[in-house]
């Protein structure tokens, strides 16, 4: 049973405890009431009686949020991935300010996510979302709190986001494009760009990273290991990549190497070494915005509804679904963290390869019969 005294104005508590056979009581003043006192320091016995160490200083959640991600997160993850920490970290500092993580109960949390998720779409909800799971889970693990209060929660969305079928271009509008771009290919380097990311699938940053060294013209194969600061909350120069697994070598399609091969004899080295080299350019590389502008306008001139640069990413892995290659396959060649991201992203595909297999199903047991 826990003692509680006045001292002065507050209250102090101290719990009977014991450590390597000796004793050691636990004590803590500064509370108002008694009640107050009784109650923190029945925490601290249930705490002993359970064999957990005591958490006698109660952490802000935002406090946790901050040092957990910083200490686990920032060295191994892209700066990029990192903003995306701390746009959780200031939802969490938006909503709960300083309140303790050991205070937060599972409807505090249902609250927060029917706020949090009354003006966002799904993708960004879901991303804070599996943020602060992760970093909950690993607070309960430390022992400094008890139950999981992200458990049986339901996050909500109000903002409908683009479809992802609409994010991509389909089999004969690929095909036109990419004839198209071979038209205009020695118009400018940005033409050279839209054709190295519609063939690779690489991400933007990945594209406009790439150095001569990165090309492997014997084997048709190109290296990715870095990224390039292109916008402004992106490191200056070479940065890591997105992932672990976004560090690969792809084999290209011998078409489209043995045009780089003649470009790299006719371009003039830069300082960087850098493919996309544009000495113009604040970053020092064609810009995604131009290189969205020409897309825009090479898909206006064909009558193709728009997409964005990163479209022609996702119309480089519906291509290959549609023409049969594994999921896990056109998983590692775009460099994605785990295959559930790619299921994910390319469901509306997996979809209607799903009702082709079905027809080859029924159309080969049918054929049998006769």
């Amino acid at each position: 049973m826990a003692y509680i005294r006045k001292r002065g104005k507050s209250y102090e508590y101290t719990v009977s405890n014991m450590e390597n056979g000796k004793p050691k009581p636990i004590r803590k003043g500064g509370f108002r009431t008694k009640k107050e006192a009784q109650v923190a320091a029945a925490e601290i016995e249930a705490q002993l009686a359970k064999g957990m160490n005591p958490i006698l200083e109660k952490i802000p959640i935002v406090e946790y949020f901050k040092d957990w991600f910083e200490l686990y997160k920032a060295p191994i993850v892209s700066s990029t991935t990192l903003k995306h920490y701390e746009y959780s970290l200031n939802a969490l500092r938006e909503y709960f300010s300083g309140a303790p993580i050991q205070n937060i109960k599972r409807q505090d949390y249902q609250k927060f996510l029917n706020w949090f998720g009354s003006n966002k779409a799904k993708e960004t909800v879901l991303k804070v979302h599996g943020h602060i799971k992760s970093c909950v889970a690993d607070a309960m693990e430390e022992q400094l709190i008890q139950i999981d209060f992200t458990r049986k929660t339901t996050p909500i969305w109000t903002v409908h986001a683009k479809k992802s079928i609409e994010k991509h271009l389909n089999y004969a509008e690929s095909e036109r494009l990419l004839q198209s771009i071979w038209r205009r290919i020695d118009d400018g380097l940005g033409y050279s760009l839209l054709l190295l990311i519609f063939t690779s699938g690489l991400r933007f940053a990945e594209a406009v990273g790439l150095t001569r060294k990165d090309f492997d013209f014997k084997n048709s194969t190109i290296t990715v290991s870095k990224t390039w600061g292109y916008k402004k909350n992106s490191p200056t120069g070479f940065g890591p990549t997105k992932n672990e697994q976004s560090i690969r070598t792809i084999k290209m399609d011998k078409i489209t190497m043995n045009y780089f091969k003649q470009l790299f004899k006719i371009n003039p080295i830069n300082i960087h070494d850098l493919v996309f080299y544009s000495p113009e350019s604040k970053y020092k590389v064609i810009s995604n915005t131009n290189t969205n502008k020409l897309l825009k306008k090479l898909l206006s001139e064909l009558e193709i509804e728009p997409i964005t640069v990163h479209g022609l990413r996702h119309t480089h892995a519906s291509v290959l679904l549609y023409k049969k290659a594994s999921i896990h396959y056109v998983s590692e060649r775009l460099g994605h963290s785990d295959i559930e991201t790619t299921l994910k992203e390319y469901t509306h595909v997996l979809k209607e390869l799903r009702l082709q297999d079905e027809q080859v199903t029924v159309q080969t047991f049918e054929s049998m019969a006769v």
